[in-house]
């Protein structure tokens, strides 16, 4: 059974309340460990190390900062097999996923160390010669960083190589259901020399957790993953405070198939988007728009694709499907489907929950005839399902594809040059594939518009939000 602290100023420690909350494994119920059940108290310990630890941290040379993400990187690696499986025993995704998101995690600290040493200032021309501008960055201060179960380690690699890249310290709470993976992760950094009170971890209660990050003054910037109901409320709080924040929030992605698309692409792409975690990414395709005149063929190959899927254990050989997290997103889950039902659309395939199965599984699903009147075409879907859409003229898809509080990621399938630049020109949306289901990079900025959030992750501006700009007159 696995016993997880918290980790605080270099030393790993309990709750001061002595509670523990049980992890679930959702393939099976079964309990696979405890974690320390933290609270506001303990949110503050780790808030002062990181206060504690944050000039000497600021203080030295980029080059160092980077030398110690890159030696995390390596850790990474090496222990592969064991965080993938820890990823898969607290969350359920297959293994072949679970390592792909411990090679990304490594991919984003090697490259945000890059980004370290290449974080300028600005000479500016000043209009008086007596007088020599500049403006230099520095960094904003310890970070609150609060991320999801889904993916357990990239988020908090996502958030802590930039963070720590930029010269901040950082206070991470991971997701209540995915606490291990986080733990190991702190494990590795510690191994990797990076100095006391740099990196704190504190799990338990989301709220005093949450509320202490939000609330306390050493805190100077918060970064969330999660919903955009949740992200509402920080973003809240942290205007009483003034607290600088990014947000990566809910998504309720469109997949449009144009009639001259590569229906065989087209079919895999949705398969990749839709199905991968069991649906639950915050870019997945949740509203498949085809156009008519393709419809049959590619519901055919779709619908042949998606009964291929083999649920089960990730960690079984074979899996390509995992469950959903807990009883609350399957009850969630099976809501939409029973309401789209109830207005008119119907099941090609799926609809239910895996009965055969003891764990929190539901049926890889297609629905057809389905409309804007529904719950599912209106709110994210974190779960295995797809409900598919026709349309006629590209001009009626845009408007559908946009009509959408979300803008965080879309995609579309096409061979047309024109149609490729006028579609991912009028889609508002932070992230657009053509022809691709799966457009992140870590080169690549990850974030959205509208209610999908605040900032941008990644990239070649990746340490901007963890920056303050400092302007510098010298008169001579």
């Amino acid at each position: 059974m696995n016993q997880w602290s918290m980790y605080m100023n270099g030393q790993w420690v309990q709750a001061t309340s002595g509670e523990r909350s049980e992890i679930i494994n959702p393939a099976d119920r079964s309990v696979v460990g405890t974690a320390a059940y933290g609270g506001a108290v303990d949110a503050e310990r780790a808030i002062h190390a990181a206060a504690a630890a944050f000039k000497s941290w600021a203080a030295l040379a980029a080059k160092e900062r980077a030398a110690y993400l890159n030696r995390l990187a390596e850790l990474l690696e090496q222990h592969k097999e064991e965080l993938a499986g820890l990823i898969t025993l607290e969350m359920g995704k297959p293994l072949a996923e679970a390592r792909g998101e411990v090679a990304i995690s490594a991919e984003y600290l090697r490259w945000n160390a890059g980004e370290a040493v290449r974080s300028y200032g600005k000479v500016i021309p000043s209009s008086s010669a007596d007088k020599r501008l500049l403006s230099i960055r520095q960094p904003v201060g310890p970070v609150g960083a609060i991320t999801p179960w889904n993916f357990p380690l990239s988020m908090a690699a996502r958030k802590l190589g930039p963070a720590l890249a930029a010269g901040c310290t950082i206070v991470l709470k991971p997701a209540l259901q995915t606490p291990g993976a986080a733990v190991k992760f702190f494990e590795l950094a510690a191994l990797a020399g990076i100095p006391a009170g740099v990196m704190n971890l504190v799990t338990g209660d989301p709220k005093e957790i949450g509320d202490k990050l939000l609330s306390h003054p050493a805190i100077r910037k918060i970064t969330f993953t999660g919903s955009t109901a949740v992200g509402k409320l920080l973003m809240k709080s942290a205007a009483d405070h003034v607290k600088n924040v990014s947000m990566e929030l809910g998504g309720h992605a469109p997949l449009i198939v144009f009639e001259d698309a590569d229906l065989e692409q087209a079919v895999a792409g949705a398969m990749s988007s839709k199905f991968r975690n069991a649906g639950q990414t915050c870019i997945c395709a949740n509203r498949i728009y085809v156009q008519r005149s393709v419809a049959d063929r590619f519901m055919e190959q779709f619908k042949e694709a998606v009964e291929r899927l083999v649920a089960g254990d990730g960690r079984v050989e074979g899996t390509t499907i995992g469950p959903v997290i807990d009883e609350k997103s399957l009850r969630k889950i099976q809501f939409q489907v029973d309401d789209a039902i109830s207005k008119g659309a119907s099941v090609v395939t799926g609809g239910k929950r895996n009965e055969r199965l003891s764990g929190y599984f539901f049926e890889p699903t297609i629905l057809q005839d389905v409309n804007d009147t529904m719950t599912i075409s209106q709110e994210e879907t974190f779960g295995p399902v797809a409900p598919i859409y026709l349309f006629d003229t590209e001009e009626e898809v845009i408007n559908q594809a946009n009509h959408s509080v979300y803008g965080l990621a879309a995609y579309f399938y096409t061979k047309d040059l024109g149609r490729t630049i006028r579609v991912y020109e009028a889609l508002e949306y932070g992230i657009v594939g053509c022809n691709d289901a799966v457009p992140t990079a870590v080169e690549g900025p990850f974030g959205g518009l509208k209610e999908s959030g605040i900032g941008r992750e990644g990239g070649p501006d990746s340490l901007a939000d963890f920056l303050e700009t400092k302007f510098v007159s010298i008169r001579i």
